[in-house]
């Protein structure tokens, strides 16, 4: 039987945002809304959530940004290096945590990118999963009409968007679980671009849990 497990959170905040153009060519985390950064921002929410015990934030080795944030000193924070790819950013994170952590705590991995989750579907996702064999997601069911189109740009067909849903993050899972799951992908070459798919890889069903269409990236 398990203990009850503790809850920790990592970020992946190394990526350099090439799939949105900056003025002032910062990656988009340092972009400010409302006064404040969208990393700010995004580590505030996670903060709220008391159970969460630490959070593990990952960013890239060159960030020259990063050091303005005195949020990054919060007594709750630790700052690792990221890696090339968001998994070995994450990556990094668990073994951080790894240090002090158990394999059965859960680690809930959330983009840096997402300032807008609420803190109820942060604590939902916690709720819903503490007892669960494997873990799982936010995530909204599609509203959009889907479809599957071939290389020269022509429908093939119209896909069902009743078993069509959006992930988001935080994802929720295991520690050594997690671990396990992504460094089994990377060893085999395969490109994971969130917790989930990792975790599908390695032959496990992870559970949707309803989040909000206002937790935007």
């Amino acid at each position: 039987m398990i203990d009850r497990a503790s809850f920790y959170a990592v970020v992946p905040a190394a990526g350099v945002g090439r799939r949105m153009a900056s003025v002032d060519a910062k990656p988009k985390q340092y972009l400010s809304i409302a006064g404040k950064t969208i990393f700010e921002h995004t580590l505030e929410k996670l903060l709220r959530e008391p159970r969460l015990e630490r959070l593990v934030v990952v960013i890239n080795p060159e960030d020259d940004f990063a050091q303005s944030l005195a949020i990054l000193t919060h007594e709750k924070i630790d700052v690792v290096n990221g890696g090339t790819e968001r998994s070995d950013s994450v990556l990094n994170g668990i073994r951080h945590l790894a240090e002090f952590a158990l394999e059965s705590d859960w680690v809930l991995v959330h983009d840096v990118a997402r300032p807008c989750v609420a803190e109820v579907s942060i604590a939902r996702l916690i709720d819903e999963l503490e007892n669960h064999p494997v873990g799982g997601i936010l995530a909204v069911p599609s509203s959009d009409t889907l479809k599957q189109v071939s290389n020269n740009n022509t429908i093939d067909l119209t896909v069902d968007r009743k078993v069509i849903w959006q992930a988001q993050t935080p994802q929720m899972f295991r520690l050594g679980l997690l671990r396990s799951a992504l460094t089994e992908a990377q060893l085999n070459g395969l490109m994971v671009t969130d917790e989930s798919s990792a975790i599908e890889l390695a032959g496990l069903t992870p559970l949707v849990v309803g989040g909000l269409k206002s937790n935007l990236k």
